[in-house]
């Protein structure tokens, strides 16, 4: 997940840009992705991870000090989860009835019903939890602590703390495979890490070769490889049971989120930069074949598995206030009411 350090009425649009040319391919054979809708959300504050549940039709979305959820059949804000200090990231159960959303503010897990959005207790962590993943073997969720560097094991039947386990360095965004293993990008140390879900331990150190800070992780179950996005432009591509560097496309600049589409074995890079970088994961070479105009400063997303749409979101900017020595690289203010999800897809 991004660290706090480093960021923070539905129309259609069919007129979306594209910065190259979207490349036929085997297995892309289809539309150039177009940004379809655009949903004010509103509100102030910056946000940071989305989560979006392809069962219930949900978005939800860690917006500061709640989590704004979303009907993606219609665009409307269905409810809120509130009371947060600094909200990062949000991970269904299985069974659709309850949610969990890391406040690294608060240095806790907050665990709510997805029926009503209130507050079911709350679980102590390390500092700053911030990516979280479920790991379904061990019925787990691994909450991942960017100040403390270490992940807190939660049992998701019982809803408490179960194990600490030391990292090598500040963990990012957490990917499992559901049979036992966990994967997270280090941001300082340019690696991903594989941990053993049972055992609760570090089972490998992989270094990100041409990698920058790596932040969002997409993984390709089925054919085993995970898709790390990194500053300076680059996506690294790493196979998932040996840690040899597959690929590392050309993606935009400043990305802060990944996703991958099983089904048309694309990888995708949403940048901060405004663009959507589209990687075709059918072919060895990893050509990027598309990089769509979004917005300035939308680099976090969500794939939805059961529709094919992608969201990311973004607001309006005021002006930069002055660099001070507490704040060296200061970011722009957020306009009040302009935060908005972007709709994207190749219908």
């Amino acid at each position: 997940m991004p660290n706090p350090s480093r960021r923070v009425v539905s129309s259609l649009i069919f007129a979306a840009s594209t910065l190259v040319p979207f490349l036929t391919t085997s297995a892309t054979a289809q539309k150039p992705f177009q940004i379809e809708q655009r949903w004010t959300i509103g509100g102030t504050g910056g946000w940071d991870y989305l989560t979006a549940d392809p069962t219930s039709h949900r978005l939800y979305i860690a917006h500061l000090t709640r989590v704004d959820v979303v009907d993606t059949n219609t665009g409307k804000v269905i409810g809120a989860v509130e009371g947060l200090t600094r909200c990062h990231g949000v991970v269904i159960a299985p069974d659709g009835k309850t949610g969990f959303a890391s406040d690294g503010g608060a240095n806790n897990v907050v665990v709510f019903d997805t029926s009503n959005f209130s507050t079911l207790t709350k679980i102590p962590a390390g500092t700053n939890p911030d990516g979280m993943a479920y790991e379904g073997s061990t019925n787990t969720l691994w909450a991942f602590n960017g100040t403390s560097k270490n992940a807190t094991v939660i049992d998701v039947a019982s809803r408490k703390a179960i194990g600490t386990v030391a990292l090598p360095g500040r963990p990012e965004f957490p990917q499992s495979d559901d049979k036992g293993t966990v994967f997270v990008n280090i941001e300082d140390k340019n690696s991903l890490v594989r941990l053993d879900a049972k055992a609760q331990k570090v089972t490998a150190t992989w270094p990100l070769a041409g990698c920058d800070s790596p932040s969002g992780l997409a993984f390709d179950k089925d054919g085993g490889r995970l898709f790390s996005v990194c500053d300076g432009k680059k996506m690294v591509v790493t196979d998932s049971h040996t840690g040899k560097s597959l690929g590392t496309p050309t993606i935009g600049d400043g990305p802060d989120a990944s996703g991958y589409d099983a089904s048309k074995k694309l990888a995708f890079s949403s940048n901060g930069d405004g663009t959507l970088s589209v990687v075709d994961a059918s072919q060895a070479t990893y050509p990027v074949i598309q990089t769509l105009s979004t917005m300035k400063g939308a680099r976090t997303m969500a794939f939805d598995s059961s529709t094919g749409k992608i969201y990311t979101v973004t607001a309006k900017f005021g002006p930069t206030p002055p660099a001070t020595a507490a704040t060296p690289r200061p970011r722009p203010s957020i306009l009040p009411d302009s935060f908005t999800v972007l709709v994207i897809g190749q219908d």
